[in-house]
């Protein structure tokens, strides 16, 4: 299969690529979502639940287990990637005594790291291989959409006005993959596989307390017609991504 693939394109051209095409498919998902906010609003039940079911299942069955075979110790990062969300969380409800206002903030620092990571992920694959770039790039970039919108509705739900939560999802869900391609590919050929593994599983940790502790109870205080069906599409998408990458 590797002596299939024979392009004349640097790792490094094939890592911009991917993390560039991520971020275009991703605001594509915000601007979706930003020019159609009435009809948002209306099914954001559905998106919520559809959110819930691919930050449960991605984790679970991708990241994690990803993790604990770079580093036995990643189930003590993914606790306290849980416990530092749980707590962060705790903090800014505090001071800003607006649980919507919280979940906001809460949820964009945990797709902002799992955003910054998929960028990271990318300069990792294709230094790797050039094929298992390609398989897991696409498996990431077809998860880019949802996760537009995932974002900019969170930012919405938590009291951030359109205009301003369609360029603080741009930022945090689009711009940071590319960012985590570049940054990280200087470094990748020294990069320890056990701390990427205990990176993996923090942010395993921190989208799993995002599903568990936020998006699924909004779902089941909203709780409309077939929103549970959503929430089988996410873990469906999350199981699709799956079985891409390991074909």
């Amino acid at each position: 299969m590797k002596d299939v693939i024979k392009m004349d394109f640097s790792v490094f051209t094939w890592i911009a690529i991917f993390a560039l095409s991520a971020m275009i498919v991703n605001t594509i998902g915000i601007w979706f979502v930003y020019k159609n906010g009435e009809w948002a609003e209306s099914y954001k039940e559905y998106f919520i639940c559809f959110a819930a079911g691919v930050l449960i299942a991605s984790p679970l069955i991708m990241a994690f287990p990803e993790a604990i075979s770079k580093n036995s110790s990643a189930g003590l990062s993914a606790l306290a990637g849980f416990l530092f969300m749980f707590v962060s969380n705790k903090l800014i409800h505090h001071k800003t005594e607006q649980v919507d206002l919280a979940f906001g903030i809460t949820a964009i620092i945990g797709i902002g790291i799992h955003s910054f990571i998929d960028g990271v992920i990318y300069s990792v694959t294709f230094s790797s291989s050039i094929t298992m770039g390609l398989v897991a790039g696409l498996g990431l970039v077809l998860h880019e959409f949802s996760e537009g919108v995932i974002t900019f509705t969170a930012l919405i739900n938590g009291g951030v006005k359109h205009k301003k939560a369609a360029f603080y999802a741009f930022i945090v869900a689009a711009l940071t993959t590319p960012i985590g391609a570049f940054v990280a590919y200087p470094f990748v050929k020294n990069l320890d596989n056990s701390i990427l593994g205990l990176t993996l599983g923090a942010v395993s940790g921190v989208l799993i307390y995002l599903s568990a502790s936020h998006l699924l109870p909004e779902a089941e205080r909203n709780e409309r017609e077939h929103s549970y069906f959503a929430f089988a599409l996410g873990v469906g998408l999350a199981l699709l991504i799956m079985y891409i990458e390991t074909i």
